[in-house]
């Protein structure tokens, strides 16, 4: 599956860029919420994702990529999110807890991995998760290049969902492009998130066909 990250847009014209995704065959819509603390960036704020939200047929993949992401699980949910993804290195302390408050509102449940923390740290709760998250790059930016061993990762990952006979998909985010993206379904992912390599093409509609065609 493919989920173009809006944080890589035209912010100028999102609405006529997201009636080009909704027309996609891109099944899922990537949005990352950072915060400036827990990385060094600012991006969208719930008065922009609302406007988004309106407007987007896609499921709505919420990644929040900020500290104490549990304290806005009702304005998520508001919005009319499928997946809520939360940082494993901002919650390691009650992750149990913030995973069942995501199902009890009614959201699936994901954690995302920073390219320095290592997937052993998943294993008590991997069989409670609908997704994990590898970050390809180092969070905060778009546009970074993809970080190698994240494929050896995303292998790894896939050999213990199956150990542990679970359904959690993976989705890579973060330098995914077309000379990684075969690789990396073949490696493990399920969902690959991409954002310079889609919309900073002449044509990103295009682009996002040539993925979704892999």
């Amino acid at each position: 599956m493919i989920a173009p990250s809006l944080l890589s847009a035209d912010f100028l014209h999102l609405e006529s860029e997201l009636e080009w995704i909704n027309r996609s065959q891109a099944e899922w819509l990537h949005l990352d919420v950072m915060d400036g603390v827990f990385v060094p960036n600012i991006s969208f704020g719930f008065p922009v994702l609302k406007q988004i939200a309106k407007v987007c047929e896609k499921p709505i993949d919420v990644h929040m990529m900020i500290v104490e992401p549990q304290k806005f699980i009702p304005e998520v949910k508001a919005l009319g999110t499928y997946m809520m993804n939360v940082q494993y290195e901002a919650c390691m302390t009650h992750l149990h807890r913030v995973v069942n408050q995501i199902h009890e509102a009614g959201m699936k449940a994901g954690v995302t991995l920073n390219p320095s923390t290592p997937i052993c740290v998943l294993e008590d709760i991997i069989q409670d998760l609908d997704m994990v998250l590898l970050m390809g790059v180092n969070p905060g930016f778009g546009g970074q290049k993809f970080i190698p061993h994240t494929l050896e990762k995303t292998r790894a990952l896939r050999k213990m969902i199956q150990q542990k006979e679970c359904h959690a998909l993976i989705e890579i985010d973060g330098g995914v492009n077309m000379d990684n993206a075969k690789m990396l379904y073949e490696g493990g992912a399920d969902i690959l998130v991409v954002g310079n390599a889609i919309f900073g093409a002449e044509n990103p509609a295009e682009a996002c066909a040539r993925f979704c065609a892999l």
